[in-house]
């Protein structure tokens, strides 16, 4: 008798599955016909106010919505070839919007795509030009002395070197997510690090390292991970939420940006080849930059699978820093992953939070 009761339980799971991925394939069709045929979701709808914009540089204002504002407003750098929207990709999924919801008065770099004629930009041009004005133009517009600053990625390696060469401030915080610092353990490295590799040969006649190569550069590292995402796309179409969450993702990478030829050259002679974070030697506008002129309150959140900038990249940096107030955290996520998505708001930006408010009064 029970054996009867087993067979029809496992025959009732069985016609159950069945309707469900009769169900799921009818939706795929259905909402992949809406996929290809209704435009991507805006980005970036948090209200701002372009505060200053000057060549590649805009620095825009996020207006605090809680009744009580942090005394130390905010500064995030985002990397220079993609489009700060990753930390604002729709309601609910805004590390921007949570953050001004949590009291802090919040500010953006977020750059343009540079010209040919801006091609010659190096990194004098962004740590000891750019970022140092959108810090004064924050502490003029909040009436703050003090400003804690956000980098990541490669926005993080503007604000660390930054950070480096102005260690009298005015600087009061330091956050950095994924910010590669020993360059020998990236995917890159032994590519560009041939000394016979002509770095020239990536430039474009305009003087620029275009998107399109960076990107392949990527895909060179995982080439079945372009294909592997439209797989899953496939496998959840009848999934809203996994959908919306794509498109958001391909509306930020679509604003991919090139790099300025001069810096390029700049980073691959000082950063890469020279592996300077670890190894010394990096000048900036004269000045030499050391991890060690870093004094202020550090916290670096790393992505436990991240495959551009892998742990073993990033680790480094807190242990070189001359801060005695200094924190590393290595959370389970992507290099994207990290930052934005259901993972980040409840792993990292509650963590953000935490570490922010008692450094912020």
């Amino acid at each position: 008798m029970s054996s009867l009761r087993e067979r029809k339980s496992s025959e009732g799971s069985l016609v159950e599955r069945l309707r469900t991925e009769v169900s799921q394939l009818v939706q795929r069709s259905v909402k992949g016909f809406e996929y290809l045929t209704t435009p991507h979701p805006q980005v970036g709808v948090t209200p701002r106010t372009l505060l200053h914009r000057r060549g590649t540089l805009a620095l825009y204002h996020y207006h605090s919505t809680a009744s009580e504002v942090y005394r130390v407003p905010l500064l995030m750098v985002m990397a220079l070839n993609a489009k700060a929207s990753i930390f604002d990709l729709a309601k609910g999924q805004s590390l921007i919007e949570y953050l001004i919801g949590r009291g802090y008065d919040v500010y953006v770099i977020d750059w343009n795509a540079p010209t040919a004629a801006e091609s010659g930009l190096k990194f004098e041009d962004y740590v000891l030009d750019f970022i140092p004005d959108s810090v004064r133009r924050v502490q003029q517009d909040s009436g703050c002395d003090d400003v804690s600053m956000i980098g990541y990625c490669m926005g993080g390696v503007l604000s660390t070197t930054y950070a480096a060469l102005h260690p009298e401030g005015p600087l009061k915080n330091l956050v950095l997510f994924t910010t590669p610092t020993d360059f020998t353990k990236m995917f890159f490295h032994n590519m560009l690090d041939k000394g016979s590799f002509d770095i020239g040969r990536m430039i474009g006649k305009d003087g620029l390292l275009s998107a399109a190569a960076i990107e392949k550069a990527i895909d060179l590292h995982r080439p079945a991970t372009r294909y592997a995402s439209q797989l899953r796309l496939w496998d959840n179409m009848w999934n809203d939420h996994y959908v919306k969450a794509h498109r958001m993702m391909i509306s930020w990478g679509s604003g991919a940006m090139p790099f300025a030829g001069a810096f390029f050259q700049q980073m691959h002679k000082e950063y890469i080849r020279k592996n300077g974070f670890i190894e010394g030697g990096i000048r900036i506008g004269g000045k030499p930059v050391e991890l060690k002129n870093i004094k202020v309150p550090l916290l670096h959140v790393i992505a436990q699978y991240d495959s551009l900038v892998p742990p073993e990249c990033a680790k480094p940096l807190v242990e070189g820093v001359g801060s005695t107030d200094k924190e590393e955290l290595i959370l389970p996520g992507g290099h994207v992953s990290l930052v934005a998505g259901p993972a980040a708001v409840k792993r990292m930006w509650p963590k953000l939070d935490q570490w922010l408010s008692v450094r912020s009064v």
